[in-house]
């Protein structure tokens, strides 16, 4: 059940004098996961009190909440180090087919080219960068270049550049008429934005803690469709992920399956006592507070920052439908060449902001108000 509050400040600690709009780069650990982390501590301080359940109680709790936000089965979500990791396991987990295609869109994050690019020499694929016809990536700059062997389309749900919001279930459906699998990157929405894998329609999703999910950086999650985990491609896992791991005392007795579920990609290690206790406590923030009171307290500081920006010096560098956009918003200076002056004016001031592709990615959260657009928009005016 969502909490009714109109003040959430006081659940973060102080950013000294900062402005920090920055949680599409990372996102504060609040004061409950810090908590958390310190009581973990307790387990490596005095490791007798730790009971061997531990190993699997925590990971599934974490399993159970990634779940509930975004809809899903808990034996459909993998616990992973973060985006990257997830993509890469579902580049090692599909049977890929010389010529097989995969789709990414031009100056999509790294990670997306970092996963897939090798599997050019490795396995004959080939990676097609699509380009957009207009400023921002559509559905339908993917829809068109679905051909006879594209086999995957991996995407961001939410850009990191720009904020441009997927038509995900358009894209979906077209890849599933071509008997293609459609992958997307949650990193800058999960936690922020409400998500319901069902209805995005797609095969596979991977997120970062670090970022929306106010978790430690080396945490993340994939989810896979349940119908797609025992056809995937069988290789190497953690020994957690066998049937009857947590039976300790007869881990030796040549009884090597592997269990059913998503957990064959788990990260390995994954009892991360501290940022699993971080990552468990957040999560369950973030669902008390509710992603939905989230996405609308966004929504609503950057209408006003929009409204208000100074149209003589700057430009709104993201959609400017709503609809369009994720849980954030980009700007830019009408003059290309000074917005980077412009993010050096704002970090001088406090007014804590990313500066990406050549535009400023402002990314509020429940701990910002109207005060700090007020402070934002003030330097801006300058």
């Amino acid at each position: 059940m969502t909490e009714a509050r109109s003040d959430w400040r006081s659940e973060w600690f102080e950013f000294e004098d900062a402005v920090y709009l920055n949680a599409a780069a990372i996102g504060p650990l609040p004061r409950v996961a810090i908590r958390a982390v310190q009581q973990a501590l307790e387990f490596e301080k005095f490791p007798h009190r730790l009971p061997d359940g531990a190993h699997f109680a925590r990971p599934n709790r974490v399993r159970s909440l990634v779940a509930t936000l975004i809809g899903a089965q808990p034996d459909e979500i993998a616990l992973t180090t973060g985006t990257s990791g997830g993509l890469q396991a579902v580049a090692g987990g599909i049977k890929w087919h010389k010529g097989d295609e995969i789709l990414v869109a031009r100056g999509e994050f790294p990670a997306h080219f970092t996963t897939w690019l090798p599997l050019e020499s490795s396995a004959g694929v080939k990676v097609t960068v699509v380009a957009p016809r207009g400023r921002f990536l559509t559905a339908d700059d993917f829809i068109e270049r679905i051909g006879p062997h594209t086999r995957l389309i991996s995407a961001s749900l939410v850009r990191f550049d720009n904020a441009a919001l997927l038509d995900a279930r358009r894209v979906a459906d077209a890849c599933h008429a071509a008997g293609a699998f459609l992958a997307l990157d949650a990193a800058q929405c999960a936690g922020a934005m409400p998500i319901d894998v069902a209805a995005l329609g797609c095969d596979f999703l991977a997120a970062s803690g670090y970022k929306w999910l106010l978790s430690p950086y080396g945490t993340g999650f994939l989810w896979v469709r349940g119908a797609l985990i025992e056809q995937m491609r069988e290789a190497p896992f953690y020994w957690q992920a066998l049937e009857d791991a947590e039976n300790f005392h007869s881990l030796s007795l040549g009884k090597y399956t592997r269990a059913q579920g998503a957990r064959r990609w788990d990260s390995s290690e994954t009892a991360s006592f501290l940022n699993l206790a971080a990552m468990e406590a957040s999560l369950e923030f973030v669902l008390r507070a509710g992603v939905h009171t989230v996405w609308e307290h966004n929504r609503a500081l950057l209408a006003e920052m929009i409204r208000r920006l100074p149209s003589d010096r700057c430009v709104l560098a993201s959609p400017a439908d709503p609809d369009a956009r994720g849980p954030y918003a980009c700007i830019a200076t009408r003059r290309p060449d000074a917005t980077a002056a412009l993010f050096e004016k704002l970090q001088k001031a406090g007014a804590v902001v990313a500066l990406r592709e050549g535009a400023l990615r402002i990314a509020p959260h429940l701990y910002n108000s109207e005060r700090d657009i007020d402070r934002l928009l003030t330097v801006l005016a300058v």
